[in-house]
C-alpha cells in the first residue's frame, strides 16, 4: 500500500498522523509500519477512549453511600479457624490437587525496573543464601505440594479417568508480555524447568495496547513504530480466551485455577487450605486479603458497592469512611486487597465468551518519549499521555458466589516492588521476611538457637523442596541446636537434607 492508501485508511479514525513520516523510511520499516496498521483495531482503540472519557468516576462521597463491607458469611479467617476447620480446608484443597483438577496462573507481564533491572521480575533474586530467583521458589513450592497432595491421596483418579502419575506437576500458566516472554522461556528452558514437566507448564503472552496522547491521538515511539503498552493484568481474561488457553485448561480437566502475581516472595502457590475453603463456601471467585491496619494504608480493600463486590481504591473512599472502626476497634473496611485469587474454569469460560467486553478500561498517565511532529524522540518530564489497562480483579462484580479468605500478612504477604533505596517492598524487606517465616517455623517445631542474636537477625533458609508450609520440620529438628545462619536444602543427587550442606547428624555434631 501507498501512503495515500494508508491515509485514506487512518482518516475515518482520526489518525493518519501516524503515515506522516512515511517519506523519510526505508522499505524494511515501512513494511513494519504497515503490518502495526494492518493489526491495529483502531475503532476499537476509539471505543476504549471515548468510552474511558464517557465514564465518570463515582466521587468518594457516591462510593461511600453504597459502600458495605463484605458480610460475614462469605468470610473466612485463617486466624480464626480452629485446626479441626483448617485441616478439613487442607485435605479438602489437597484431594483436589491429586485429582488434577488444580493449575496455578502466574501474572508474570512486568519487568523489574524499580529494581532497576531490565529483565523479567520473576527472574530476580533478592540475595537469599541459595541466590534462587522468585520463579525458582514458586516452581520448588509446586513440586513439593504435588508431592503432598499425592501422599495423602495416592490412589486419585485423574479429571478424566486416569491414574493420577505421581511424576506429572501442576500445571501452571504463566502470562507474559511482549516484553519478557521470549527471556522467560529461555530462563526456564536454561533452568530445567526447575525439576516440573515443560509440557506442564504453558507461556502465553497478554496482549498490547496503543499509547495515546490525551486526545485520544496514538504516539509514534519511532516514524515507523508506534508506542504500545501491556494491556495491563486485567488483559488476562481476553488473552485465556483468545490464546486458546482456557480450552487447553478444560481439556486438562482443570477446574479450579489460583492466579497470583509474581512478585510476593511469600506467595502459596495453590494453597490447599484456600481452595478447600472455596470449595467449602462453593464459590467462583474469591480473594485472599490480609488485614489492612492503618486507614491510610493506600491499598484497594474488598467490600461490596450496590449489589456487586469490588476493590475500591484507597483514593476512592472519603477520609471519613476510611477511618471507621467497628465495636472491637477495628477498621470497617479493612479487607486488603492482594492479588491473590481463586476462580473456577466455569466462571472463567462464562467471563470470557460472555463478559470480557464489558470489564472496564483504566486509564493510567505515563510519561510516554515519543517522536515530534519535526521527527524527533522526546522524552518528557512531565505526563503527557496515557495507557489504557483492565485489572485482574475487575471480574468481582460478575461472580455469584463470592469468598474472601484472610490470612496473616507476616505468612503470607511480601511484595518486592522497589530497589533498596525506597526501604519498603525492597529486595531486603523481602529477604528478611521469608527468613522470618522459616525461623517460625523451626521454633514451631521444637529447634533452638545457638545465637547472641536477636530473633530478627536470624538468618533461616528452608528450601520448598523440604517444606512447603513447615510441615515434616518436627522429625527433623525437634530437639536439635540449631545455627543464627542455616540453609536447609533437599540434595537431589543424595535424596537426602542437607544443613549447610551437611546431613543432619553431622550438622549436630558441629554445632555442639
Amino acid at each position: 500500500m501507498n501512503k495515500q492508501e494508508l491515509v485514506k485508511q487512518l482518516s475515518p479514525f482520526g489518525q493518519e498522523h501516524i503515515v506522516n513520516f512515511w517519506d523519510d523510511l526505508n522499505e524494511t520499516e515501512r513494511c513494519h509500519l504497515q503490518s502495526e496498521i494492518q493489526q491495529t483495531d483502531f475503532a476499537e482503540i476509539n471505543r476504549y477512549f471515548e468510552r474511558v472519557h464517557a465514564e465518570t468516576e463515582q466521587s468518594a462521597k457516591e462510593i461511600d453511600e453504597l459502600m458495605n463491607p463484605v458480610p460475614d458469611q462469605l468470610k473466612g479467617s485463617f486466624l480464626k479457624s480452629s485446626p479441626a476447620e483448617l485441616n478439613e480446608y487442607e485435605m479438602a484443597g489437597l484431594k483436589t490437587i491429586a485429582l488434577g483438577q488444580v493449575a496455578v496462573l502466574l501474572l508474570a507481564g512486568g519487568q523489574g525496573t524499580r529494581l532497576g533491572v531490565n529483565y523479567p521480575k520473576g527472574m530476580y533474586s533478592v540475595g537469599l543464601k541459595s541466590g534462587k530467583t522468585l520463579y525458582q521458589l514458586q516452581a520448588e513450592r509446586l513440586v513439593k505440594l504435588k508431592q503432598l497432595a499425592l501422599k495423602h491421596f495416592p490412589q486419585q483418579n485423574g479429571a478424566n479417568g486416569e491414574k493420577c502419575p505421581s511424576t506429572s506437576s501442576i500445571p501452571w500458566y504463566i502470562m507474559t508480555s511482549e516484553h519478557t516472554k521470549e527471556s522467560t522461556q529461555e530462563f526456564f528452558k536454561q533452568n530445567g524447568h526447575f525439576g516440573l514437566d515443560s509440557e506442564n507448564i504453558v507461556f502465553f503472552e497478554q496482549f498490547m495496547l496503543p499509547c495515546l496522547t490525551n486526545n485520544g491521538k496514538i504516539i509514534l515511539d519511532e516514524k515507523h513504530k508506534m508506542s504500545r503498552a501491556p494491556d495491563g493484568n486485567g488483559g488476562l481474561y481476553r488473552a485465556l480466551f483468545k490464546r486458546h488457553i482456557i480450552d487447553d485448561m478444560l481439556k486438562r480437566g482443570i477446574k479450579y485455577v489460583h492466579v497470583y502475581c509474581v512478585d510476593n516472595i511469600l506467595v502459596k502457590m495453590a494453597d490447599p487450605v484456600f481452595i478447600g475453603f472455596c470449595l467449602t463456601k462453593n464459590a467462583n471467585c474469591a480473594a485472599k486479603v490480609v488485614r489492612k491496619i492503618e486507614p491510610d494504608e493506600k491499598v484497594g480493600v474488598i467490600c461490596k458497592v450496590g449489589d456487586r463486590f469490588q476493590v475500591v481504591e484507597y483514593s476512592e473512599i472519603s477520609e471519613a469512611t476510611r477511618n471507621l472502626r467497628d465495636k472491637n476497634g477495628d477498621l470497617v473496611y479493612n479487607a486488603g486487597n492482594i492479588c491473590n485469587h481463586f476462580l473456577s474454569t466455569d466462571f472463567l469460560t462464562e467471563l470470557c465468551t460472555k463478559h470480557e467486553s464489558e470489564l472496564k478500561h483504566h486509564v493510567a498517565h505515563k510519561k510516554i518519549p515519543y517522536i515530534d511532529e519535526k521527527g524527533q524522540k522526546v522524552v518528557p518530564k512531565d505526563t503527557n499521555g496515557i495507557k489504557l489497562e483492565k485489572f485482574v480483579f475487575d471480574v468481582f462484580p460478575f461472580s455469584t458466589n463470592f469468598a474472601i479468605w484472610e490470612v496473616p500478612r507476616e505468612e503470607e504477604f511480601s511484595p518486592l516492588k522497589n530497589s533498596e533505596e525506597a526501604k519498603k517492598e525492597t529486595p531486603s524487606t523481602c529477604r528478611n521476611d521469608l527468613y522470618a517465616q522459616h525461623f517460625r517455623w523451626l521454633k514451631a517445631a521444637g529447634a533452638t538457637f545457638k545465637t547472641t542474636k536477636s530473633d530478627d537477625q536470624i538468618e533461616c533458609e528452608i528450601s520448598p523442596l523440604v517444606s512447603y508450609n513447615g510441615e515434616g520440620l518436627k522429625d527433623l529438628v525437634s530437639g536439635k541446636t540449631l545455627e543464627e545462619s542455616l540453609s536447609i536444602e533437599f540434595d537431589k543427587f543424595d535424596a537426602k537434607v542437607k544443613f549447610n550442606g551437611l546431613e543432619l547428624d553431622e550438622y549436630v555434631k558441629q554445632v555442639n
